[in-house]
């Protein structure tokens, strides 16, 4: 199941992904102010030889300490940025919260192939208001960790873990 977040009033709509194809496009009306809108099935995992990629690239878990509640959120190749959602901000990783501490671009974490073809794991900060933390140490803004499965990263009151598929 999938939850679709309404672009006027952030209300969520809930849908099965499994009963649809790849790119095919469907339209919502939310059940809270009644906007129509649309949102396509992303065709990412179906690469153009049409042989699925069935890669996985691993998952940030968040675990928010004081405030919400626990999410999952897959990785891709390439610069995933965290942060607090706000809506309209520029970030492809958002995190549902409302820890104030946590900003709305607070760190980047680059999953790129090695020159041995291995995946790795570079967490920077964005920079952040709160500064992001690895391991309880604090990263400046020129620092960059490579991650290994089960790493902790915190940011403001919330506990981020990279869960590996292996």
């Amino acid at each position: 199941m999938k939850k679709v977040r309404c672009p006027k009033c952030n209300s969520y709509t809930v849908f099965d992904e499994t009963r649809y194809q790849p790119g095919q496009r469907l339209v919502f009306v939310c059940s809270e102010c009644n906007k129509q809108f649309a949102i396509q099935i992303p065709a990412s995992s179906v690469p153009s030889n049409g042989e699925v990629n069935n890669e996985a690239l691993g998952t940030i878990i968040v675990v928010e300490n004081a405030f919400h509640y626990r999410q999952e959120i897959p990785l891709e190749m390439g610069d995933n940025v965290f942060g607090r959602y706000v809506h309209g901000t520029n970030i492809n990783k958002p995190i549902e919260t409302v820890d104030p501490s946590v900003d709305t671009r607070h760190c980047i974490i680059r999953v790129q192939r090695g020159k041995d073809g291995h995946l790795q794991y570079i967490l920077r900060d964005a920079p952040s208001g709160t500064g992001t933390f690895y391991m309880n140490d604090i990263l400046r803004d020129q620092d960059r960790v490579r991650l290994q499965d089960g790493s902790v990263i915190t940011i403001g009151a919330t506990t981020l873990i990279l869960k590996l598929e292996i």
